[in-house]
């Protein structure tokens, strides 16, 4: 059995999709602070099978201690739980700091008690910051983080590394994912944020469908060819196959060391304007847009050197920036009714 936390959400949802097509049984824990129970009947729409539902708040600590007698077959966690928006993390960096480090704290605990725990860490580009040479390679230096999410995604990791040192018996892949955008191609799952878009893409689709009066750009006087932020936005259906990918090396016993690092993207940066344009090519809508000032806590640039990934894992990115907005627009028109 597969342990996914956070599985109602954007990416771990798209992943208990690809886990389930696998054959694997996917057991989901989420306090649905940021997603919704509904998601589980796309998954079943998806996959024809539901995955097992506990609503769990990682945090505390006994209830998770009682979860995990519950459920002693668990073999694999795929650990997503976390909170993600850069903005926001810099206007409540408390909420941040206590939801992403403790709830990992409390889990590796429960997992180190094992003979055998396989860990598959959710961690970000963000751990970079502004990287020195693009595309960035996992050598790369980690900097000082511009954001406290960012900072979380660095201490998380180093946690993470410190415990595998310590303890044989857990081992443990984080996979450093760029930007992940679309959704599902049946339009059953799909980036569903609540209250106001932390994201770009999801401010996107509902700036075009009226939800939103305008897209807000931040800052066109980047040092890039348009003025604009540049990111490696990759395909959460691409992104969901990697975790699939990874989990099976640990289960295989192909990993080298207890804990490894992998990038995850499409080795190409794409920038917020370009990214706006590719929505109207592939919708026919125009985008009601307003350039801003820069917003604390961005990078200028940042896009992946997925070689490591490409070689080691044999996963490659196949969708396009295209294909994800495309679906992304496909998803956005389904939930809000539109024809």
């Amino acid at each position: 059995m597969i342990l996914v936390t956070g599985g109602l959400g954007y990416i771990g949802s798209h992943t208990v999709v690809e886990l389930q097509n696998q054959g694997h049984e996917v057991l989901i824990v989420d306090n649905l602070s940021n997603s919704s129970i509904a998601v589980l009947d796309g998954i079943e729409a998806i996959t024809g099978q539901r995955p097992i539902f506990e609503q769990l708040d990682l945090r505390d600590k006994s209830k998770l201690k009682t979860f995990f007698a519950k459920y002693g077959d668990v073999n694999g966690v795929i650990h997503f739980s976390a909170s993600k928006a850069v903005g926001e993390s810099v206007k409540k960096p408390l909420l941040y700091y206590e939801n992403n480090l403790n709830a990992l704290i409390y889990l590796l605990q429960e997992l180190t008690g094992r003979s055998r725990a396989n860990f598959i860490f959710s961690s970000s580009c963000t751990v970079y910051g502004q990287a020195n040479e693009l595309p960035i390679t996992e050598g790369a230096p980690v900097k000082p983080a511009e954001s406290p999410y960012g900072n979380t995604k660095q201490i998380g990791e180093e946690i993470i590394k410190d415990t595998c040192y310590v303890t044989p018996n857990l081992r443990a892949i984080a996979l450093r994912y760029f930007n992940p955008i679309g959704a599902h191609p049946s339009a059953q799952i799909g980036e569903f944020p609540l209250g106001v878009p932390q994201n770009l893409v999801p401010f996107i689709t509902q700036t075009a469908i009226g939800l939103r009066k305008q897209l807000s750009v931040f800052g066109n006087d980047y040092p890039t060819a348009d003025g604009t932020c540049i990111r490696d936005f990759i395909h959460v259906v691409d992104l969901a196959k990697a975790h699939v990918v990874a989990l099976r090396r640990l289960l295989e016993n192909k990993n080298d060391g207890n804990y490894e690092v992998f990038n995850l993207g499409t080795g190409k940066g794409s920038s917020v304007l370009e990214v706006i344009q590719s929505f109207e090519r592939v919708s026919g809508e125009q985008l009601n847009f307003k350039i801003m000032n820069r917003r604390r806590g961005d990078v200028v640039q940042v896009y992946a050197d997925t070689t490591k990934a490409n070689k080691i894992l044999r996963w490659i990115a196949q969708y396009n920036l295209d294909d994800a907005m495309k679906s992304a627009w496909e998803w956005e028109k389904k939930i809000r009714n539109f024809n």
